[in-house]
């Protein structure tokens, strides 16, 4: 029971609603014994009312001092049955209809705790009524009142009993399927209240950077270009054109990052046509490997090689997300590994598979992983996986990520197929 996760909310809730039983049960004895109604002495349900209040009081105060939240919760459950036990005692036994109140504990259990703490909850529940049932029935427990004790037969008793008992179990199974039914609605809304976040420090990115890329750019152009000419014209020591080189090695640096934001930031309507993805692939290793980036300490595996996949799409978007992927790669892998690329054609899709044997990723790089300006790398500057992201939307692609620390990363694109 430790392992289960109780939310501290819960807990609170849990509490509330019980005070809000208990003090409808308080109102409806009261209604009784001022209409004189009562068929028995309703004191002593004054007395366990009274006593579910201060061991209310008591939870209250674990709730606010305690860090044990799934202990508390079994404990006020099980507290819960044994009033419940009580309350049915002195209300009749077999002979009452509240045993019905049960199944407040069930519903809680599911909500609360978990599926398997309801189960255990209508399990007790009828423990708990069947020996109190059995043990009033064969004299074993003193009826409360000597006019519940009402003669019935063998069967009616075993009846009420197995219908009590269905009703536990069932209750259960419905909560569960509905308590399940709600934490996916809940998951998927956080997960859709994430995908929002990130959309919106998108655009929010755009409009307040982009101006300032433009202002970069253009002087920075100027620069470039003058220290190419002052370079062609001085005579320079070594030691000075090395410095120029470095100019516009960093110029020409900067200027590719302020292109790939400005191109992250307002991109383009891509143009469509008939694609080999392929031999795009083939054409971003060829410039991978030209650049040094990719050298013999990765070895390259999969079926890409042997693969010829036609597409309906933007061959330059498709190198951007080739180029991206590859590179994060790369860099997991600072002392060589192994990347594998897969081509999986599927009937009405395509799926795209890369895996490297790399570093891997902590819980909290897959959770930034496609925001903007994050990067688990030094010196990163985190748009790559943002653009892959964006190109993937133009084509309603989905992008699973499964990485463990010290393993790898396998990142797989599932794409649907494009006609036209």
């Amino acid at each position: 029971m430790t392992h289960e996760k109780v939310e501290r909310k819960d807990i609170f809730w849990y509490i509330i609603l019980r005070l809000i039983i208990v003090t409808s049960i308080l109102v409806s004895a009261v209604i009784i014994q001022f209409a004189g109604a009562a068929v028995f002495s309703i004191v002593p349900i004054f007395y366990l009312i009274l006593v579910s209040y201060l061991v209310s009081a008591i939870f209250l105060l674990f709730f606010s001092w305690g860090k044990h939240y799934g202990f508390q919760a079994y404990l006020q459950i099980l507290f819960d049955l044994l009033l419940i036990t009580a309350f049915v005692h002195i209300s009749g036994g077999i002979a009452s209809s509240t045993y019905f109140l049960y199944v407040f504990a069930v519903i809680a259990a599911s909500l609360v705790v978990s599926a398997r703490a309801a189960y255990l909850t209508a399990s007790l529940s009828a423990i708990l009524f069947g020996l109190l049932v059995d043990g009033t029935y064969f004299h074993l427990i003193p009826y409360f009142s000597p006019e519940h004790a009402v003669r019935l037969s063998l069967g009616s008793v075993l009846f009420t009993m197995f219908i009590a008992w269905g009703t536990f179990f069932v209750i259960a199974f419905l909560m569960n399927y509905l308590s399940g039914n709600l934490k996916k609605t809940r998951e998927a809304l956080r997960q859709a209240q994430k995908e929002l976040i990130i959309k919106e420090r998108l655009a929010e990115a755009g409009r307040i950077s982009a101006t300032l890329a433009h202002e970069i750019r253009n002087p920075l152009a100027a620069i470039s270009g003058s220290v190419q000419v002052l370079k062609g014209e001085l005579a320079l020591k070594d030691e000075q054109k090395e410095l120029m080189d470095i100019v516009l090695k960093e110029s020409s640096r900067v200027s590719q990052t302020l292109d790939q934001f400005l191109d992250f930031a307002y991109p383009v309507k891509p143009v469509f046509s008939p694609i080999n993805l392929t031999e795009l692939l083939d054409e971003t290793l060829k410039m991978l490997r030209g650049s040094g980036e990719l050298n013999g300490s990765i070895a390259l595996e999969g079926n890409f090689r042997d693969t010829s996949v036609a597409f309906f799409g933007n061959g330059g978007q498709f190198k951007q997300v080739y180029w991206n992927l590859i590179k994060n790669a790369i860099k997991a892998m600072p002392a060589g590994g192994t990347l594998r690329i897969d081509f999986l054609e599927e009937k009405g899709g395509l799926k795209l598979l890369f895996s490297d044997t790399g570093m891997g990723m902590t819980d909290e790089d897959k959770a930034h992983l496609f925001e903007p300006f994050y990067s688990g790398f030094e010196n990163g500057r985190g748009l790559g996986m943002a653009g892959v992201r964006r190109i993937m939307d133009d084509y309603d692609g989905m992008i699973e990520v499964n990485s463990e620390l010290s393993k790898g990363t396998e990142i797989l694109i599932a794409l649907p197929l494009r006609c036209s």
